[in-house]
């Protein structure tokens, strides 16, 4: 071991004990200061698919929330897994299906979250009848099994693609015992959790994500019965969450109409885009573009032996997004195909195929990618296509000044394009696509008149509106939507993984918080989460 890595070990160590610290000195002080109010229904917290034995930014957010609702005199029960799923999102091994999670390490980070919490864990409860109604069934009966009412499969069925990464199920074994599993899993949890709505009548239910099974399936009991469901996840810029009413993965904005960017807020935006298209920004704790290197002269001596740039923006497959990206294609193969047969009719125009940089992410590697789909249909051997793998770090915003127009799945380059002044082509729907951003078709056969008549055209202008609306949505999104956290937890060596810093009780309070104001106002009144200006 060199004396660097001795030292950044030791630093590390250091690091974990003072979160450890903070954490336990600031769950004793709100145990000593909540006073809740008598006969005041209590809000339900749930996050079994945030992480096993760090502590990151969802359980973070979520404790942080806990703490200030405590604070303001609201009662706050905890929903944990205390070794109640067979197998759970994080704790499966997609290379091994029999190898089992690692709940000791997972009970021993939420026993020091929970520290002074109401908890009501739950634990295993096993189901005969369930288990043979189950076994022996194929990946596509499980997709649309139901057990006493409840759409198991599909409850599941998000969280097996993002386990597996992939959105395509393979029909083996190892795929059959995870969904079985999950199936299983997902309704012990739906009668534990049934038993706690019962018991604490709770105003308003906080889950995690929200598409993972266990929460997924604590957010369906929850709506069937009227009960205000609130879900979360990261935000777009660093340390931030989002929280809504409805579907967190999806983004949903309330944008009004009459919303107009001052002086003041495009100056702000237009410091984080300067960063942002310098491949300076981070999300979810990961640092996509370790560096980014400009267009080269071979490139672009290459691009003088056609008409016409069109990049092609993908998204990596398993992930949540796709749920609601898929209103015209199956899935974003799909939509790859009917781009290819494009493709092979224009050789006047020089494709660019970009693949996502997420998809080679170590320890969150696609099984299912666009590299592979590339080498299985021959795209290296088409002279006017250039395919970018997914750790070549060719600026995407260099190819959108040189483009003539731009398409996308339903990643957020579509928006950044925009922006940019380019045309965009959406082959699915995204968070953006519903605010006039770019130009989304309405089915297969529109899409691809779309495409073929942005090809054929002499000139082609992106209408001034898209470029309007997209900065109004990219604005509210990062400083209206994105909740800021970074008061109260800082980035940590680990791997997505974040501490607490030292902070007054105080500053979780609503009157000295914005953030804390913001969910104040959602949870316990209605509100709708966003950021307050200055």
């Amino acid at each position: 071991m060199t004396e660097q890595n001795f030292l950044k070990r030791v630093d590390n160590k250091r690091q974990r004990m003072f979160h450890a610290l903070a954490l336990k000195r600031m769950a004793g002080i709100v145990a000593r200061r909540a006073r809740p109010r008598r006969g005041a229904a209590p809000v339900v917290l749930f996050h079994a698919s945030t992480r096993i034995g760090n502590f990151n930014l969802n359980a973070a957010f979520s404790l942080l929330t806990e703490w200030s609702l405590r604070l303001q005199g609201v009662p706050v029960v905890r929903f944990a897994c205390h070794r109640g799923m067979t197998r759970c999102v994080l704790g499966s091994d997609r290379d091994d299906h029999t190898r089992l999670p690692n709940c000791a390490a997972c009970l021993k980070a939420s026993r020091a979250e929970f520290r002074h919490s109401d908890v009501r864990w739950f634990t295993w409860h096993e189901d005969r009848a369930l288990a043979q109604a189950v076994a022996g069934l194929s990946v596509a009966e499980l997709m649309a099994f139901t057990w006493e009412g409840l759409p198991l499969g599909e409850l599941t069925l998000p969280a097996l693609r993002w386990m597996l990464r992939r959105h395509n199920l393979q029909d083996d074994e190892p795929t059959r015992f995870f969904y079985r599993e999950f199936i299983r899993s997902a309704w012990n949890v739906a009668q534990r959790f049934a038993a706690l709505l019962d018991e604490v009548q709770p105003q308003v239910v906080v889950v995690f994500n929200g598409q993972f099974y266990p929460e997924a399936t604590a957010k369906y009991l929850a709506r069937q019965r009227g009960i205000r469901t609130v879900t979360h996840e990261v935000g777009l810029r660093p340390l931030s969450a989002f929280f809504t009413t409805g579907e967190a993965t999806a983004i949903p904005l309330k944008i009004p109409h009459d919303f107009e960017l001052d002086d003041r807020q495009n100056t702000i935006l237009d410091s984080y885009l300067s960063k942002r298209f310098q491949g300076d920004f981070s999300m979810a704790g990961v640092q996509f573009w370790p560096e980014m290197k400009r267009l080269d002269a071979d490139f672009l001596q290459k691009l003088k032996n056609f008409q016409q740039l069109v990049p092609i923006f993908t998204n990596v497959i398993f992930d949540t997004s796709q749920i609601h990206a898929n209103i015209i294609f199956r899935d974003m193969f799909h939509w790859l195909d009917t781009v290819l047969e494009i493709i092979k009719k224009h050789p006047e125009t020089l494709f660019v195929l970009r693949a996502h940089p997420d998809e080679n992410r170590p320890g969150k590697e696609s099984r299912e990618s666009v590299s592979m789909w590339a080498t299985q249909h021959g795209i290296d051997k088409l002279p006017n296509v250039i395919f970018v793998s997914p750790d070549e770090y060719i600026s995407s915003y260099d190819l959108v000044q040189h483009s003539k127009f731009v398409v996308v799945y339903n990643s957020t380059i579509g928006l950044e394009s925009a922006i940019m002044g380019a045309a965009v082509l959406s082959g699915g729907k995204s968070r953006f696509t519903p605010y006039d951003t770019v130009f989304l078709p309405q089915s297969i056969d529109e899409f691809i008149a779309y495409m073929n008549k942005f090809l054929r055209a002499d000139v082609l202008l992106a209408p001034k509106e898209h470029m309007i609306n997209a900065r109004r949505f990219l604005y509210w999104h990062i400083f209206k939507a994105s909740l800021p956290f970074d008061e109260f937890i800082r980035p940590a060596p680990g791997r997505y993984e974040v501490h607490l810093r030292f902070f007054p009780p105080e500053s979780l309070l609503p009157e000295n918080s914005p953030t804390m104001q913001a969910l104040a106002d959602g949870i316990l009144r209605g509100g709708d989460f966003m950021y307050p200006e200055p």
